[in-house]
């Protein structure tokens, strides 16, 4: 079960990556079906193998020559039966390939395997280059220390010794450095499809952290515009019912009738991201929601609020936006947790570098909790922007609110809101 998952991931990794088809039809056939390309090598290696035994008759009774060609029969069959295995273990036939070469020093035409050959080929493809120019080095070397002894004390002669030494050496290097430009190349391209099978993981992967971070600020921006405004809406109608003077009562109504329609504008406008069309998705932040319309809204629902600003700055759209919701979040904690407060302050401060926003109320008559999407919200505002925010209570029954923010953006600038205070 698990190796049919697999099998199907990696089709489906292989679709997606839109590999071509690999050239040739020999190749392709090759690539389809390597066990069958193993045994027809295996087969051609056998045949061109098989017939270059042959016993010479000088210096080895007839006896001990017919023992002696079946054991070299058996030598040349399973070297090249080794062949099978040389995509799982190259060196076994590689050293297969060296036993057989020195036993060919004792048949009437040493060294006529074409065994040699494809091991080294297969040492270079399926090991790796530096194993293969090793492996070709040391089966030199040894074939040449021992065919040379022998030679010189006349166990084998001369002719066969050369001739041993060269087929090593000739056919050796032919297939190492074939082995090495083919090895070379398949290795290439295997990293080159294995990094782009990692590129496709890494897309999934940013295409899913895009997807919660746009899932988090949509909830973010969703839980700022609903709480505040219905927040705003509870207070007007709170006040429309208390009310004996029925034109106060009328106006209260009429503003949170603007306000609930306010509060479903801006949702429309954050929900239409979610709209399954080929329209692309907003990548600057929504229009900031300036601090003196979030004063005015508070102060028409019968909250004693001022505002005051001090100094200018340009600032990106991204702190403008922050500014707004911080303003925002702040003015709703403090209507909610304090609603007998008698003052509730606003304080904005722009300098060159920084912004600072300060939110002070009286009223607070228990502990507030921490643990909210509001203040959570705050903090994730404030870190967007490299800034920091800080709420806790202050002396005298008072909770404050402290943001500093910085104005460098890297978007097109916006203006902070006039320095008149409206209070």
């Amino acid at each position: 079960m698990s190796r049919t998952r697999s099998r199907s991931t990696s089709i489906r990794e292989d679709e997606e990556l839109r590999l071509p088809r690999p050239p040739g039809v020999f190749r392709r056939f090759w690539a389809r079906h390597p066990v069958v390309a193993d045994i027809l090598i295996t087969a051609v290696c056998l045949l061109l193998s098989i017939g270059t035994v042959g016993i010479s008759d000088s210096g080895i009774a007839e006896r001990d020559a017919s023992a002696f060609d079946v054991l070299v029969q058996v030598l040349v069959i399973l070297g090249c039966a080794t062949l099978l295995v040389r995509r799982r273990a190259p060196l076994v036939p590689f050293v297969a390939a060296v036993v057989l070469e020195l036993a060919f020093l004792f048949t009437m035409r040493p060294g006529g395997s074409p065994l040699v050959l494809a091991a080294c080929y297969a040492l270079a493809v399926y090991a790796s280059t530096r194993a293969a120019w090793i492996g070709y080095g040391a089966s030199v070397i040894a074939i040449a220390l021992v065919v040379f002894p022998l030679a010189w004390f006349g166990v084998v002669p001369l002719q066969n010794a050369v001739n041993s030494l060269l087929n090593g050496v000739v056919l050796g290097l032919i297939g190492t450095l074939v082995g090495v430009n083919v090895g070379g190349r398949k290795r290439y391209v295997s990293a080159i499809i294995d990094r782009s099978r990692q590129l496709l993981v890494e897309r999934d992967q940013q295409a899913q952290l895009a997807a919660a971070n746009e899932r988090a600020r949509i909830a973010r921006e969703m839980h700022d515009i609903v709480s505040h405004s219905l927040t705003v809406i509870v207070a007007l109608s709170e006040g429309a019912v208390a009310t004996p003077d029925h034109a106060q009562a009328r106006k209260a109504s009429a503003t949170a009738a603007e306000t609930a329609r306010g509060a479903l504008t801006e949702m429309r406008a954050m929900l239409g991201v979610l709209r399954a069309d080929d329209s692309p998705l907003p990548l600057a932040p929504m229009e900031p929601t300036p601090p003196r319309d979030t004063v005015a809204a508070a102060q028409r629902a019968g909250y004693p609020v001022t505002l005051s600003v001090a100094g200018s700055a340009e600032v990106s759209p991204a702190v403008a936006h922050a500014i707004g919701r911080i303003v925002q979040e702040g003015l709703t904690n403090a209507m909610r947790h304090a609603p007998r407060a008698t003052t509730i302050s606003v304080r904005l401060g722009y300098t060159p570098e920084t912004v600072t926003i300060e939110i002070m109320n009286d009223g607070v008559t228990g502990p507030i909790g921490s643990d909210g999407f509001g203040v959570r919200g705050l903090a994730e505002r404030a870190a967007h922007v490299n800034g920091r925010v800080d709420s806790a209570p202050a002396d005298g029954g008072r909770w404050k609110l402290h943001a500093v923010l910085p104005t460098g953006g890297t978007g097109p600038v916006a203006q902070n809101p006039t320095t008149e205070d409206p209070a």
